[in-house]
């Protein structure tokens, strides 16, 4: 694949302190202090996850309001991008192989984690240290091998559900519309097959699609670049909620989990990073927007739109490429979730209740978190996940009533862990490959936000001549 030459860009003349506020980082970590700060005022003004307070009503709607904008472009700008992404894959040689190699390297990773995890677990021995008032409790969900066979069936073309529950009042019901990200994931990739056995007759199918997808990329840049005031409102309402306080009782716990965590991005990821002959340091300034918003929303999938982002436009994966790999690893590519996160946990609950893991036992963790993260996909993915492992190894599913307590805390640095993950893959079997545009992910991390592509009449900054500009990580 060839690299497009980037076009001279008059110099920045804006001053110091202009280009540390304006920087996208900058307003991300402003706003993760201001959140922090909001929400310990909250909690000295009595605000709690059981007692709101007109603040804590206003960071949680704040939170929350975002993150729905963010899983309101999910399925349309999977469907298009994947579909669009067939359709240049048939330009790219050896697509087969890039995703053999992609779901490869998913494992590999994943793998590492979870061995990560069982030593974690068997040397800090948590359940072991698990404090006193622990109570097991039923888990609200369950996942099963068999449920992920049936996820893969689309219910309806873009694969939505509807959940009914009772409501507040007696004899009332509500209900919520979802989406099962991996159905649509089938659905768009069975369009995309079919529009190129059409042949010509399917051009205009393809064009209008590649057409909708920037018009869909250009309404996620509008709310990319307020990602500091969901960020705020998010940070805000989890210290109100949840506090640190939780945390006394599983101490161990928290640690092991974060321990592991910490291990696999900053230590697995770069030698990873390193061996593959690309810089480090790229790897993180191109990919911590991301983080830092997978961080704080909690969400694979709500980050999903500024993970490809950045693995196009900061990581040099090329976007035909990208537009398949990102969102099948936001299903299927959870280090921290479906590797790390459940081999601790289910160390701890066989410690907890008393019972000793045989090597079969120890086995099946790594086999469950290496080929079982798909049947978490479009679901609550640890704690299905967790489910999944327990009821494979034997173990009483009561335990997870355990770990509720201090989950959203262990959550955000899951998430990001994922996050970072199903950026990193794309980028090594691109530069394996020999697809990996390797002048973009050297280049400095400048211009404005998550700018579209030419002719983009407010961000003047962007590449007239390329579609590959490099965003703020500052």
């Amino acid at each position: 694949m060839s690299t497009t030459a980037r076009a001279q860009k008059a110099p920045d003349t804006r001053g110091p302190v202009r280009k540390l506020l304006t920087s996208f980082g900058f307003q991300i970590l402003a706003a993760l202090v201001l959140g922090i700060a909001a929400g310990l005022i909250g909690r000295q003004l009595g605000a709690t996850a059981e007692n709101p307070t007109g603040l804590s009503a206003t960071l949680d709607t704040i939170g929350n309001s975002y993150v729905t904008l963010l899983r309101a472009t999910v399925v349309p700008l999977i469907f298009t991008a994947i579909v669009a992404s067939i359709s240049n894959l048939r330009r790219v040689q050896n697509a087969a192989r890039l995703a053999g190699q992609t779901i490869l390297w998913f494992a590999i990773t994943a793998f590492i984690a979870v061995i990560i995890g069982i030593v974690l677990g068997l040397v800090i021995q948590p359940g072991n240290r698990a404090g006193e008032g622990l109570e097991p409790g039923d888990p609200y969900t369950v996942g099963t091998w068999w449920n992920f066979l049936l996820g893969l069936i689309p219910q309806n073309f873009l694969g939505l559900t509807v959940n009914t529950s009772p409501g507040a009042v007696e004899g009332t019901f509500s209900s919520s519309v979802g989406f099962n990200i991996l159905q649509v994931i089938v659905v768009a990739a069975v369009v995309g097959i079919a529009a190129l056995k059409a042949g010509k007759k399917a051009e205009p199918f393809l064009v209008f699609t590649e057409s909708l997808l920037k018009v869909i990329q250009r309404v996620l840049w509008w709310i990319i670049r307020i990602a500091p005031l969901g960020t705020f409102g998010l940070i805000g309402s989890a210290v109100i909620k949840y506090g640190w306080e939780k945390l006394a009782s599983l101490g161990w716990f928290a640690a092991a989990v974060y321990i592991g965590l910490a291990l696999v991005l900053f230590v697995v990821y770069p030698i990873l990073v390193r061996t593959h002959g690309l810089s480090i340091k790229q790897y993180f300034s191109g990919v911590w927007p991301a983080v830092q918003l997978a961080f704080v929303s909690r969400s694979s999938i709500g980050t999903l739109p500024l993970t490809e982002r950045v693995t196009e436009r900061n990581l040099g994966v090329p976007r035909s490429y990208a537009s398949f790999a990102v969102p099948l690893g936001a299903t299927t590519k959870m280090d921290g979730c479906a590797a790390i996160y459940p081999a601790i946990a289910a160390i701890f609950v066989a410690q907890f209740f008393g019972i000793e893991l045989n090597f079969v036992q120890y086995l099946l963790i790594v086999i469950v978190s290496v080929v079982g993260s798909a049947a978490t996909a479009g679901t609550t993915g640890a704690v299905v996940m967790l489910t999944l492992t327990l009821s494979t190894l034997g173990l009483p599913l009561e335990g997870v009533g355990l770990l509720l307590a201090i989950d959203p805390i262990l959550d955000m640095g899951r998430t990001a862990v994922n996050v970072a993950g199903q950026a990193l893959i794309p980028t090594i079997v691109a530069k394996r490959e020999g697809i990996l545009n390797e002048d973009l992910y050297n280049a400095p991390r400048e211009g404005l936000p998550f700018a579209d592509d030419s002719g983009d009449d407010d961000a003047p900054e962007a590449d007239a001549s390329s579609d590959k500009e490099p965003v703020s990580a500052r």
